[in-house]
């Protein structure tokens, strides 16, 4: 058996040397090339590929892979949105991704965000490289005097949602497929009007589906209470940055952590040093103190790191195999 390894990255690496060690019938050869209809030709000859990148798995992409009768592909990730699906189906490729790596790693993310954010840490942070070191204006709230509105009660929200209560927060969530034990709980309220009315804090949990396409935006704003804190590190899709903007411009919104973008793609995982971003509001948005930008990191710990190439490197030798692994991607 034969896999092709695209996009490795230094972090990577432990994690799949140790992966090697414990699949020696399985010959592994690693690019940091991203797969492209160019790279898609080094995996002629074989059986799988392994993959992760921001980059769309195009009908070009996809046609090379079948040439060369290459049909198993594995992401190193969650989100299959990139892929083209009609090639997918056409050629017969079949797919698997990391549905869940780590949900510690995000819901945590999340968590530290918000309090950084309530105890106005990145006001203090300049004054004290400044040498100030007065306490005033800045007082800071605690989280466990917030109610904390949580939409989606995933595997991630689910850990968020034991992390804010035991900081002592009032919990409510939205989830048009609820989960039963919260359900019994009575953690749920019935519609999102429902949440944006009660909830302090709004953090998102939900997956970037075309039907949660700017959940976020001028109207939902609206909607909830003055000083809300928006918390996303979820999907960069689900909040309309204008509206984002505009409701931390009146002070409706009283701060916001953001780990995804709408337009991240080509922006996050970059370096901009004495250079000009090509998008105005990103700017905007880094430049404030109460809001705090982190380019899509929830996930990147090791834990997290070392679960996906694992996860994705065994359902491409599953699929090898001729069996179907847990992980399959399904478009439906």
């Amino acid at each position: 058996m034969k896999i092709m390894f695209y996009a490795l990255r230094e972090d990577e690496k432990p994690a799949l040397a140790e992966w090697e060690a414990a699949n020696k019938d399985v010959e592994v050869v690693a690019t940091d090339e991203l797969l492209t209809p160019e790279t898609a030709k080094l995996a002629a000859g074989f059986d799988g590929v392994v993959t992760f990148q921001q980059l769309p798995y195009t009908r070009e992409t996809l046609q090379v892979l079948a040439d060369l009768d290459v049909k198993n592909l594995s992401l190193r990730n969650v989100g299959i949105d990139n892929i083209d699906v009609d090639a997918v189906n056409e050629f017969g490729i079949k797919v698997s991704h990391v549905p869940s790596y780590s949900p510690n790693a995000i819901a945590e993310h999340s968590v530290i965000q918000l309090t950084r954010l309530l105890r106005r840490t990145p006001e203090y942070d300049k004054k004290i490289a400044q040498r100030d070191l007065r306490w005033a204006p800045e007082i800071g709230k605690e989280l466990r005097m917030q109610t904390v509105g949580v939409i989606g009660t995933g595997n991630i929200g689910r850990v968020a949602i034991n992390i804010f209560k035991g900081f002592g927060a009032k919990v409510i969530a939205f989830d048009p497929y609820p989960n039963a034990e919260l359900a019994a709980e009575g953690i749920y309220v019935d519609s999102l009007d429902e949440l944006f009315a009660q909830a302090d804090v709004v953090t998102l949990h939900a997956p970037g589906l075309p039907a949660n396409d700017h959940m976020i935006n001028a109207e939902t704003i609206a909607k909830m209470k003055d000083g809300v804190f928006v918390v996303n590190v979820s999907r960069g899709n689900l909040i309309d940055t204008d509206a984002l903007i505009a409701g931390l411009d009146s002070g409706k919104i009283a701060g916001a952590a953001i780990d995804v973008y709408e337009d991240e793609v080509g922006l996050f995982n970059a370096d901009w040093r004495g250079k000009v971003f090509p998008d105005a509001r990103i700017e905007n948005l880094l430049n404030r103190d109460n809001v705090l930008v982190s380019p899509h990191t929830a996930f990147y710990t090791e834990t997290a790191v070392g679960q996906m190439v694992k996860i994705a490197m065994d359902a491409n030798k599953t699929f090898i195999m001729g069996q179907v692994p847990d992980v399959v991607a399904k478009f439906n």
